[in-house]
């Protein structure tokens, strides 16, 4: 267990986030208040994200694709196979 004023803390704080980490329980001292530092693991979502998308071209999934200049901007374009 660490146990340190609040001057010495903020001079050593990175170590104090590593050894609470490590499952160390660190205390600081300031005027007359006793603070704990323990580290939490976080939390795993219960819910899958959402797709960003609902479609994607097989083009784009084989990286067969390219922008090419049209009279609006940038136009997405399938690339040419070589032969």
């Amino acid at each position: 267990m660490s146990h340190m004023k609040v001057a010495e803390a903020r001079a050593r704080f990175g170590e104090l986030l590593d050894q609470a980490e490590q499952g160390h329980e660190v205390v600081i001292d300031r005027k007359g208040v006793r603070f704990r530092i323990v580290a939490e693991a976080a939390k795993a979502s219960s819910q899958p994200r959402p797709a960003l998308f609902d479609f994607v071209d097989p083009a784009v999934m084989d990286a067969q694709w390219t922008w090419k200049a049209g009279k609006t901007g940038a136009v997405f374009a399938a690339r040419r196979k070589r032969r």
